[in-house]
């Protein structure tokens, strides 16, 4: 029982003290003071129907978190962003009426910004998080915005909990610590009582929040969408990003290291390889699924912490994206850019997702908030390339200067103008989704597996990624101070999988529970029965899914990756300039590295200039290190941080190339402590090799099993 709270009442307090207060034993209320019964679902026509506007609860409270933070965003406040442009490969007619996916003749333009999702502006890039991926695409109907992340499933199904999602994850209220990580109480709280986030924190604790390069993550668009064509027939979609480098990560070791040495890592991995003319590119895809399947699946469609495995509904690859061309000015255009999931063109269009629901009010509220006006649509980055003709006037920063006589509709003094356009016209109707249901606020049945494709992801990772789930989980819990939360969330993590809790727990020093603690799920309205709420497991329609595993993701190519080449004076010219040549010729970046800036004079008496020192770089800013022949060899096995960078990058599972006398080098290392050369050669280290091996042994980006075989105190 809610105990009744005690007015403050003393003439001398200050006015500051005058408004503390305390939601300690009280009742959950609107800011009207009106007590709440469901602060988990937001109202709807239906179980699965869509959100009704008339939600005064939701939409009074996303309107107060919309606005929380100014001027940065509340939440992907850190990102990136390029120019670029979209080619279709061939028309969709048969899906979608949308003009930028039938017209594989034209490039659309599109601008992308890329993000962290809980940090500040000048948070890290390296935090593990999940990353933004939105793409505003600027065709001649209007603006198209596909605004995803970088994993296809999310925390919560319904967007009533977003607000409680972030503030959880946010830095503690009493200190505003932790920056930009979610190891800490207050997030794995909230998560150990909400089992729906579950198959979500498997992505977020695997390798997928730590990617190697912005350019190495594939995107999502999350949500279950609609495609309608001409003869106005449906279909759902979801959207995907294949990254043509693949998909690569770092590992936790190496991320918080380089948040220390380089925390803009990511922002100038995108920024150089544009302008260096190597242009990021993407393959958009569609999972088509037919209006009559919709029921089809063990698990709901709309349902946004559940994805579709690619072996069951195959991805389509409809045409590709390139971004070639950097912002001119950060805040103009990367800061001002507004993206909403509600911006769309005739043939694209809504399913009832709750989740999606909730965005598409939130997103022009925060963006009044943020950029100060009704009119940032008039800011250039926003500006349509299809004309704009509205009655809509005036407001803050309105920069149109309107010359017509009227501003209203229906009217006869201009001529009726601007007219309404036929879906002939390209006018855009919103499907005639037939809707027959009690308004109520709950949610489906259908959500409450919560744990299957939980199973499914973590069934479906290579070994080396199920120990990194698990040293993940070790790490996070392991920041949290209270132990009943540590118990709880361990007890959810039996619904997923035994080894996984057991090699977490074991790291935790506690024993495995039994089962999960009970009631599972807290979320549940004030007058529902509990068990009602209950979660359920489903069994998976396949038990592992290839896909979901970064294992087998792309490795042909060194195009765009970073090599180190650790020299110094007496470096043997041509076992630099054969290894360089060979490199560059298929797309890697070298830097020479020295225990000083300058130049280096070579056994030839030439001068290497020097792009780095022990000082200034790190081992974990490049891909691989490469170690060439000469007398330098014996001065940097005496140089502690040349050993140190060797050591480091052994241990982050990195190819390593040593030649000639730097063979004898790798004594002094625990790459090759007792010159067991047979051994290490085996996990990408190649001793006197030639450079098409290392370019191989580089494609494959990690040698994961080193982390197995060997620990290495760097």
């Amino acid at each position: 029982m809610a105990k009744k709270q005690k007015p403050i009442a003393n003439e001398k307090l200050t006015d500051l003290e005058q408004n503390r207060t305390s939601s300690e034993g009280q009742f959950l209320t609107t800011n009207q003071g009106l007590k709440i019964n469901d602060n988990n679902n937001s109202l709807k026509a239906g179980e699965r129907g869509a959100t009704l506007l008339e939600d005064f609860i939701l939409r009074e409270k996303i309107t107060h978190f919309d606005h929380e933070r100014i001027p940065e965003r509340i939440v992907h406040a850190r990102g990136s962003a390029a120019h670029g442009v979209f080619k279709l490969y061939e028309p969709m007619a048969k899906y979608t009426k949308a003009g930028f996916l039938n017209d594989n003749t034209k490039e659309t333009p599109v601008f992308v910004r890329f993000s962290t999702v809980a940090g500040s502006r000048g948070s890290s890039d390296l935090a593990r998080d999940v990353r933004g991926f939105s793409v505003k695409f600027y065709t001649d109907e209007g603006i198209y915005d596909l605004v995803g992340n970088n994993m296809p499933v999310f925390f919560i199904q319904d967007a009533m909990k977003f607000p409680d999602l972030i503030h959880a994850v946010k830095p503690e209220p009493h200190n505003e610590i932790p920056q930009a990580a979610s190891a800490h109480d207050t997030f794995w709280d909230f998560i150990s009582l909400m089992p729906e986030s579950m198959h979500m924190i498997m992505w977020a604790m695997s390798d997928r929040a730590l990617p190697r390069s912005l350019r190495m993550m594939e995107g999502f668009g999350v949500h279950t969408f609609r495609l309608t064509n001409n003869k106005n027939k449906s279909c759902f979609v979801k959207f995907h990003w294949k990254p043509l480098l693949g998909v690569h990560s770092v590992c936790w070791d190496e991320a918080q290291k380089i948040s220390g040495k380089d925390p803009d890592f990511h922002r100038r991995d995108l920024w150089e390889a544009i302008e260096s003319g190597n242009f990021p590119e993407w393959e958009l895809g569609f999972q088509i699924i037919p209006e009559e399947d919709e029921h089809k699946y063990p698990f709901d469609l709309l349902d946004p912490t559940k994805l579709i495995p690619e072996e069951i509904v195959p991805v389509m690859r409809v045409g590709k994206m390139t971004l070639n061309r950097n912002p001119s000015n950060f805040f103009a255009e990367t800061e001002q850019v507004a993206f909403h999931p509600g911006h769309l063109v005739p043939g694209i269009d809504f399913s009832n997702d709750p989740l999606l629901q909730g965005r598409l009010f939130s997103y022009t509220d925060t963006q009044l908030s943020r950029l100060g006006s009704p009119n940032f649509h008039e800011i250039p980055i926003n500006r349509s390339i299809s004309p704009i003709n509205n009655n809509q006037r005036d407001g803050h920063m309105r920069q149109t200067i309107n010359v017509d006589k009227t501003s209203y509709h229906p009217n006869s003094i201009s001529g009726g103008c601007p007219f309404q356009a036929k879906a002939a016209e390209g006018g855009f109707t919103s499907y005639a989704e037939r809707i027959d249901a009690v308004k109520v606020r709950n949610r489906s049945k259908s959500f409450f597996d919560h744990f299957s494709q939980a199973t499914l992801f973590f069934n479906s990772q290579s070994p080396a990624e199920q120990k990194h789930i698990v040293d993940a989980l070790t790490f996070e819990l392991g920041k949290v101070e209270r132990g009943y939360i540590r118990e709880r969330v361990l007890g959810m993590l039996t619904q997923i999988d035994k080894n996984l809790v057991t090699q977490v727990a074991d790291g935790l020093g506690l024993p495995v529970p039994k089962g999960p603690q009970t009631p599972m799920n807290f979320g549940v309205p004030a007058d529902a029965n509990e068990k009602d709420y209950e979660p359920v497991k489903t069994k998976p329609v396949i038990d592992k899914s290839p896909a979901l595993s970064m294992k087998d993701t792309i490795k042909n190519s060194i195009k765009t990756r970073k090599i180190a080449f650790l020299i110094g004076k007496g470096v043997d010219d041509n076992s630099v300039a054969k290894m360089k040549t060979a490199l560059e010729k298929e797309g890697a970046t070298v830097k020479l590295i020295a225990p000083k800036l300058g130049a280096v004079k070579t056994a030839k008496e030439q001068q290497l200039t020097v792009g780095g020192s022990f000082l200034t770089d790190a081992s974990v800013c490049y891909d691989a290190v490469f170690i060439p022949a000469g007398k330098h060899c014996k001065a940097l096995a005496q140089e502690p941080d040349a050993i140190h960078f060797i050591n480091e990058a052994f241990r982050h599972c990195k190819a390593i190339a040593a030649d000639g006398e730097a063979v004898d080098l790798l004594q002094y290392t625990y790459v090759n402590p007792n010159g067991q050369h047979e051994k290490v050669i085996a996990e990408g280290v190649l001793l006197n090799k030639q450079p098409r091996d290392f370019i191989n042994a580089i494609a494959k980006h990690r040698f994961w099993e080193r982390e197995l075989a060997r620990k290495v105190p760097a």
